[in-house]
C-alpha cells in the first residue's frame, strides 16, 4: 500500500503516521515511513535520538529511480533510508535549513516520483506523513497522485473537518479511490461533537483514537509510545491498520 497521511495543522498526523507504521511492521510487513514535512521529526516517533533524526539525508530531487534513471530502489533505500528501532525504515523528503531559501516544490515532486516507482520491491508499505493542509494536493501533478490511500486525520474541530472534505475532494480529481477518516485525540465528551460535524460534512469517521495523557507525554519528551502505554489508541490504530489492510485486498476499480 501507499498511504498518505494528510490533515490539518496540529491534529497529529505524525503521532498517526508512526503508529500506524509500528502496527504494520508489527505484523511483518515491510514499511516505508517518509517523512515530508520541512522540519521533519517522524524519525523521534519511530525510536531514532535527536541525532539520529537530524542526521537522516534528505533525497534529493535530482535523483530518478527505476526504469528511467541509474538507481534502483534498493540503493535508494540504502542511501536515504534509516532503520528504526521500531522496525520501520523512514526516509526524509524535505528539510528547511535556511532561511529565504524558496519553496519545496522539489521536495514534493521528489515524494511523487518515488511513490510511483516500484517500491513495493523493497516495502510492503510506504506512509508517507504530509505537510499540513491541503496544498500537497493542488500541486501539479498532486504530491500524492500515486498513493492507494487517504488517512484524513482530524481533532473534533469544525476547521479539521472542513480541510478533510477538501481533501476528499481533491483527492477524487487526482483519481484516489480510497480514504479512511480517522478522529484523533477525541475525549469521550466530545465524540458525539466530532461525529456530528463529519455527518454535516459528509466526511467518514471510521475510526476514532482516544485522547490520551500518554501521548502527550511522549510527544513532549520525543519518544515512541511504547506497546505498555495508552492501551486503547493502541486498540485504535490496530482498528485503523484493519481498516487499510482490507482496503488493500480489494480489486483496484478500472
Amino acid at each position: 500500500m501507499k498511504i498518505g497521511v494528510v490533515g490539518k495543522g496540529g491534529v497529529g498526523k505524525t503521532t498517526v503516521s508512526a503508529l500506524l507504521a509500528r502496527s504494520l511492521a508489527d505484523r511483518g510487513r515491510r514499511v516505508l515511513a517518509v517523512d515530508t514535512d520541512s522540519n521533519p521529526n517522524l524519525g523521534l516517533s519511530l525510536g531514532l535520538d535527536p541525532v539520529q533524526t537530524e542526521a537522516l539525508p534528505t533525497v534529493p530531487r535530482s535523483i530518478i529511480v527505476g526504469s528511467r534513471g541509474d538507481l534502483t530502489v534498493g540503493e535508494l533505500m540504502a542511501d536515504y533510508a534509516a532503520d528504526t528501532p521500531s522496525g520501520v525504515a523512514v526516509m526524509s523528503a524535505l528539510r528547511v535549513t535556511e532561511a529565504a531559501a524558496g519553496c519545496t516544490c522539489g521536495g514534493h515532486a521528489t515524494v511523487r516520483s518515488l511513490l510511483g516507482e516500484a517500491l513495493e520491491t523493497e516495502t510492503d508499505d510506504t506512509i508517507v506523513d504530509m505537510e499540513a493542509g491541503i496544498e500537497h494536493l493542488s500541486r501539479s501533478g498532486g504530491t500524492l497522485a500515486h498513493a492507494d490511500v487517504l488517512v484524513l486525520v482530524m481533532e473534533p474541530s469544525l476547521k479539521a473537518v472542513i480541510t478533510a472534505r477538501r481533501t476528499i475532494a481533491l483527492a477524487r480529481e487526482l483519481g484516489i479511490g480510497a480514504w479512511v477518516g480517522v478522529g484523533n485525540k477525541v475525549s469521550d465528551d466530545q465524540h458525539d461533537l466530532l461525529a456530528r460535524l463529519c455527518a454535516d460534512h459528509e466526511v467518514p469517521l471510521n475510526v476514532v483514537v482516544p485522547a490520551s495523557r500518554d501521548v502527550v507525554a511522549a510527544d513532549r519528551t520525543g519518544t515512541p509510545l511504547t506497546r505498555a502505554e495508552a492501551g486503547t489508541v493502541w486498540a485504535a490504530v490496530e482498528t485503523l491498520t484493519d481498516r487499510l489492510l482490507e482496503l488493500a485486498s480489494l480489486p483496484v476499480p478500472q
